[in-house]
């Protein structure tokens, strides 16, 4: 399994907009081969931060969304709300622990 975290800083001004573009998209992207979740955080000290969580039964589901027409018209239309470029990075789950993951 692998996660994808990107960071994104939307404009002000934009900030309603990238939501409405995310909740209508969610579903879709959920329903990608390999998909196995999604999450959106909003920074607490600064709202116009945000980050998406998703992870993936590999490295080529991720690439095969990435290679999409959802992800192609989603991303652009999301790049269009930036107020700052955004930064992107695949990561292996080596360990996953806690209480209820039987760490």
């Amino acid at each position: 399994m692998i996660r994808r975290i990107v960071h994104l800083h939307i404009a002000n001004d934009h900030i309603d907009d990238f939501l409405v573009l995310f909740e209508g998209s969610k579903a879709a992207i959920l329903s990608m081969d390999g998909c196995l979740e999604l999450r959106l955080l909003q920074q607490i000290d600064d709202p116009s931060r945000f980050t998406t969580f998703s992870s993936w039964k590999s490295d080529q589901h991720l690439q095969d969304y990435r290679a999409s027409d959802l992800f192609l018209s989603t991303w652009g239309r999301t790049k269009a709300m930036f107020s700052d470029k955004a930064w992107a990075a695949t990561f292996e789950e080596l360990y996953r622990g806690g209480p209820d993951r039987g760490s």
